[in-house]
């Protein structure tokens, strides 16, 4: 559904206006609705879901074990944080000022478009991510048939 790398400016209110590629397919696919969220894998990202793909996310948390703390964590970090998000007007989503602090996401963002979801990075942290590059020791068997 998504895809692709947009380097984004968050304006003073805390927005950020939808790239105009994304906006027919958030209006028509997602109806407007999204949840934004925190990453729980990597420091310095959000990711930015349609409503439906979150409810079916959210299910799968918070059916997990309470009494594991990694489940307890993705609990915290995904269905506790989730704040929706509809584009206004101008095609504008607000993404909360805690969301923002606790990631290092300030004027420049990165947002991508991860197939069912958004991920959207500090600036700092997308170009670190940029940055590593993967060796033969970090490759599965699973992947060394991938043909890129």
């Amino acid at each position: 559904m998504f895809q692709g790398e947009t380097a984004i400016t968050i304006d003073d209110k805390g927005r950020l206006s939808i790239p105009t590629a994304y906006r027919d397919l958030v209006a028509r696919e997602c109806g407007n609705r999204l949840v934004v969220t925190y990453n729980p894998f990597e420091n310095g990202c959000l990711y930015v879901y349609p409503h439906a793909v979150w409810e079916r996310v959210r299910d799968q948390v918070n059916a997990l074990p309470k009494t594991r703390k990694t489940s307890r964590v993705l609990q915290l970090k995904l269905v506790g944080a989730a704040a929706f998000a509809e584009p206004d007007g101008n095609a504008r989503i607000s993404i909360p000022a805690s969301h923002r602090s606790a990631v290092g996401i300030e004027k420049r963002a990165v947002l991508l478009g991860m197939g069912e979801k958004f991920e959207l990075w500090s600036e700092q942290a997308h170009h670190e991510q940029i940055r590593q590059t993967l060796g033969d020791a970090d490759l599965g068997d699973d992947l060394l048939d991938l043909t890129l």
